[in-house]
């Protein structure tokens, strides 16, 4: 049985000012799994008029953090430690990214995901490595 994530997801991308810049939004989100998408117009574009590696980079890394954040209340993801990127096609349009969790120790989670333009071509693979923050309990004073 899969434990239901107890964070709401929706107030994930407020809490980064870049990624709500960027226009990201969360698509759909499970337990150990996070989607999201942003359009690629305008400022987001290269030089060549496809979107910029710096967005698609972007949209991945978030996609995996929130994947990884998602299956318990006991910690949370710190950072990222490496980011890894495979970008095999230029995006056009609506760009969609799926993270997964892989596997969660005591100080690290260990994600991979991919993104997608509009047609379901991908366009960029990722792996991710996360610190882990295991959460204090609050003493009451």
């Amino acid at each position: 049985m899969v434990a239901k994530p107890p964070m709401n997801v929706m107030n994930v991308l407020p809490e980064s000012p870049f990624a709500t810049d960027l226009g990201l939004q969360v698509v759909e989100w499970s337990a150990g799994k996070a989607v999201l998408s942003v359009e690629l117009t305008g400022r987001l574009l290269n030089r060549h008029g496809f979107g910029h590696g710096g967005v698609t980079a972007t949209l991945l890394d978030v996609a995996l953090a929130i994947a990884g954040r998602s299956l318990t209340g006991e910690w949370t993801l710190a950072g990222t430690v490496t980011l890894n990127l495979q970008f095999l096609a230029p995006a056009q349009g609506r760009l969609i990214a799926e993270g997964r969790l892989l596997r969660a120790g005591t100080t690290t989670a260990f994600c991979e995901g991919e993104a997608r333009d509009q047609d379901g071509i991908i366009v960029a693979k990722a792996t991710a490595t996360y610190k882990i923050e295991r959460r204090q309990e609050s003493s009451s004073k």
